[in-house]
């Protein structure tokens, strides 16, 4: 893989002018992004509890949230209320802003390399199993990505041009990521080890359009760090209580899982490339030309992968929590498969993806309708949501209860979701200390919540001031789901 390539190799590959290149990536996208589009349309699948979530967010806009920075609610409020309250309206900004963040990844290869590196990295990262996953629901990993690819892409025509406008540009990446989700500041960690490792990185260290950019993005994420220091920093708290350092730290089993994970958000094929890559990869003397690139494409890449699988050692770590890898590790591994002559490594990569692709789309279109042998349902978590909230607004109407409420995050949000329509409030039972999710944060059970209350609960023998009024079987794709119902005696919250 590290192997100089000959000179007539790839001669195929780069036909076509620049022009060309980005004229059929234009249209491979387009067709790649109708047809999630259309699958979404028809897809049977509910919102997983997250998505229900965010959607809640998106209702009250504002400078953050308990779990999340704020960019994830204004991009479903702004497809709403383009497109609609329907799952594939709310989902829909996924395979769009996917789209836009491999035009990116273009941009990041031509640069570095050539317009074919560029028009293939651009289709690698469209297809990866993550990003075929991550177009069919819409999570905040979706805009962190295209931020990085876009403050990735800033840093390299920053270090080729005098021009301020990338500077302006890598402040509002930086920014909006941060935004997005705290994983952008990733970004920093690494710059510096790419300044550590290059003389170019170093002058870029010396830049004053560098702190230019990093000021723009201070005051991006300004009014968010404003929104904590007024709710507690309740979304650094729940932060810092997911890297979960308070128990035992040794973990080795979760690790193991975690590094096993990548194979699937990046692509078996490509993560056995990029071990080997690294594992080979020896700097020349002279860092410019693809020694540079390589360089830099490293520095935004290893530094993430090796923090998380200490993160995953230490306490856990999921999968997608490397994501922010995989934007520079796709353009690496395309110029390291095309320049070195294993394009048939590359072209079996590429293949798997779009029958990755496909069968994620698909499967979203059946879900509910063909199980697995052992009935086993890949999307049952995404199926049955619904069903259960008319359950219960149909329990509450019927039996004259004026308000719900949970005791879990999922079930809240998925109510608030599926009850949007019916005029039936949906509070959360807060226990004691500090509240533990956004609707334990604003829509807590009190005083002045109407009585009676019916509480919609998953576990069987609920204890205090409640007594049991019947359950409902709900059926999640082949998998069956019991929810209990329970009436609230004491008018106190």
């Amino acid at each position: 893989m590290g192997a100089a390539a000959h000179p007539d190799a790839g001669r195929a590959w780069s036909l076509w002018p620049a022009e060309r290149h980005i004229f059929w990536l234009l249209v491979c996208l387009a067709v790649l992004t109708a047809f999630r589009l259309a699958a979404l349309a028809l897809s049977r699948t509910d919102l997983f509890f997250d998505e229900a979530q965010y959607w809640f967010w998106s209702r009250e806009l504002a400078f953050g949230y308990y779990s999340k920075p704020p960019l994830i609610a204004w991009i479903i409020r702004g497809a709403t209320e383009i497109c609609g309250m329907g799952e594939a309206c709310i989902r829909a900004p996924a395979a769009l802003i996917h789209a836009g963040t491999a035009l990116v990844v273009y941009g990041i290869g031509r640069a570095l390399y050539d317009a074919r590196i560029g028009f293939w990295s651009a289709l690698i990262y469209a297809t990866l199993p993550g990003v075929s996953l991550s177009s069919g629901i819409i999570s905040t990993d979706v805009p962190l990505l295209f931020c990085v690819a876009l403050a990735l892409l800033a840093l390299v025509r920053m270090q080729d041009s005098a021009s301020w406008g990338w500077a302006l540009v890598l402040g509002l990446a930086i920014g909006l990521g941060l935004n997005a989700k705290y994983a952008m500041c990733y970004v920093l960690l690494c710059l510096l080890v790419y300044a550590a490792s290059t003389r170019a990185g170093r002058r870029l260290l010396l830049n004053p359009r560098l702190y230019a950019a990093l000021a723009i993005a201070a005051a991006l994420i300004a009014p968010n760090i404003w929104w904590n220091a007024q709710n507690k920093f309740a979304t650094f708290a729940h932060t810092a209580e997911n890297a979960n350092w308070g128990g035992s730290l040794f973990h080795p089993a979760d690790a193991l899982e975690f590094f096993f994970g990548q194979f699937g958000v990046f692509g078996p094929i490509l993560f056995v490339c990029l071990i080997i890559f690294v594992l080979q990869w020896r700097p020349s003397a002279s860092a410019t030309g693809n020694n540079r690139a390589e360089r830099l494409l490293l520095s935004f890449c290893l530094p993430v992968l090796g923090l998380m699988l200490i993160q995953a050692l230490l306490s856990r770590a999921h999968a997608n929590w490397a994501a922010f890898a995989y934007v520079a590790a796709t353009v690496l591994m395309t110029a390291a498969l095309i320049k070195g002559n294993w394009r048939h490594v590359f072209r079996a990569s590429l293949g798997l993806h779009l029958a990755m692709a496909l069968l994620l789309a698909v499967g979203g279109v059946l879900a509910g309708r063909i199980a697995l042998p052992g009935d086993l349902d890949p999307y049952a978590r995404l199926l049955g949501w619904r069903a259960m909230a008319e359950a219960a607004a149909a329990k509450a109407e019927a039996e004259g209860y004026r308000a719900i409420v949970t005791d879990k995050r999922a079930l809240a949000a998925e109510l608030h979701y599926y009850l949007r329509d019916r005029h039936i409030p949906v509070v959360a039972m807060r226990g004691g200390g500090a509240p533990h999710d956004h609707f334990e944060l604003t829509r807590p059970l009190n005083a002045d919540t109407p009585r009676p209350v019916l509480m919609v609960s998953q576990a069987r023998n609920r204890n205090g001031d409640v007594e049991p009024a019947g359950s409902a079987e709900i059926m999640a794709g082949a998998e069956r789901r019991t929810i209990y119902f329970y009436r609230l005696r004491d008018a106190k919250p």
